[in-house]
């Protein structure tokens, strides 16, 4: 084995080891935020939140899996919320795992799932919320662009 592939294989197990504790951090970040009630959970929800109150959004998931992958629509709606993300300073992730976050974040008063295309973390302006797993994230997303990944996918741990 060459030097350069042991450095690959130590790259591969430290990135895995980072997205797996990001993964953990989203979780304990989306059950916190959801007993504050600071999630907005839908692409049109979340369009609404963005337009009125910008200062108020902490973090931004976005979430799709092989069924969604062909939507135009929301891949369109995608790219508007990454464009507004970037000018306004906000970290956003991907998820590949729409169920795992629907279970996550709760069902619809009829026990619909909820739209969990789009979920925002959100923090009044007043008097922000401060959590470590909000913290965790924002440096994984600063390392993330460090190294040119933009929007870095998130795979969420296992129930």
């Amino acid at each position: 084995m060459t030097l350069e592939e042991i450095n690959g294989q130590e790259n591969t197990m430290e990135n895995t080891d980072r997205v797996q504790s990001a993964g953990a951090a989203l979780e304990e970040l989306l059950i916190a935020a959801k007993k504050q009630d600071y999630l907005t959970v839908g692409v049109y929800e979340s369009a609404k939140v963005m337009n009125v109150d910008p200062d108020s959004v902490a973090f931004c998931v976005l979430a799709t899996d092989e069924e969604y992958e062909g939507d135009i629509a929301l891949q369109i709606h995608f790219t508007l919320i990454q464009a507004f993300c970037f000018d306004n300073d906000i970290n956003v992730v991907r998820v590949n795992d729409i169920e795992r976050l629907a279970d996550l974040v709760g069902a619809e008063e009829g026990g619909e799932p909820k739209d969990a295309h789009c979920i925002l973390v959100t923090s009044p302006s007043a008097n922000p919320w401060k959590d470590p797993a909000l913290d965790k994230l924002s440096l994984f997303c600063e390392e993330s662009r460090s190294a040119y990944d933009w929007v870095p996918t998130i795979t969420l741990p296992e129930r």
